[in-house]
């Protein structure tokens, strides 16, 4: 795999368009979920880059605005990017609350097409946000929250026993069961994670460094 390389960015380089915009896309660094999308003036660009919040620019207001400023959903550049033809900027974000004005993670969860089976690896960056919410918030009668009470010597042991049972299911010719049993060991392990506080950007950074 090729290295990335950051280049520093010449913003005569890009391509606004007759209004002086470039169509921008935010999405989540750790689970690769689109947020959302909107516009960016010259301003924006430069206020972005500069504070590492990003700004965009309201078509409807005629105004620059940084995301959050009000509702305290900020977005926090990690990494950005332009594409091949640098008329459009995307920007991996560390989202604070929700994107969404209607209150929902990301703008874009209505799904008009495909199936539960057509489910991407997105999944686990939610999966982590239910799971660390349940640690932060316990709620009665969830079994996340029963685990984190009971500490990390039951959610090791579960954890364990859970990847026994994935090895033992692979030796059978049963699809689905092997998927059942992936699926709860990575819950269990995502659990095992957050109660030792390490995020799945911090795993996967890992193995971008081992595939290097």
């Amino acid at each position: 795999m090729a290295e990335m390389k950051t280049k520093k960015v010449n913003l005569d380089e890009l391509k606004f368009d007759e209004k002086g915009l470039i169509a921008a896309i935010a999405q989540d660094y750790e689970s690769g979920e689109v947020l959302m999308q909107a516009f960016m003036n010259r301003e924006a660009v430069e206020k972005t880059l500069e504070t590492g919040y990003v700004h965009y620019y309201s078509r409807s207001r005629q105004t620059l605005w940084k995301k959050g400023e009000t509702s305290g959903h900020t977005q926090k550049v990690v990494t950005a990017f332009l594409d091949c033809d640098k008329d459009c900027i995307l920007l991996k974000v560390r989202q604070k609350g929700a994107a969404c004005h209607t209150g929902s993670y990301s703008c874009f969860s209505e799904q008009i097409k495909g199936g539960e089976n057509e489910i991407g690896a997105e999944m686990f960056g939610k999966l982590q946000r239910i799971v660390e919410d349940r640690k932060k918030n316990p709620e009665e009668g969830s079994y996340t929250s029963f685990l984190f009470a009971r500490g990390i010597d039951k959610i090791a042991k579960k954890t364990g026993e859970e990847a026994v049972e994935l090895v033992i299911a692979s030796k059978n010719e049963d699809k689905g069961e092997v998927i059942g049993e992936a699926a709860d060991f990575l819950y269990h392990m995502m659990v095992l994670l957050a109660e030792k506080g390490v995020k799945l950007s911090e795993v996967c950074s890992e193995l971008y460094k081992r595939n290097k």
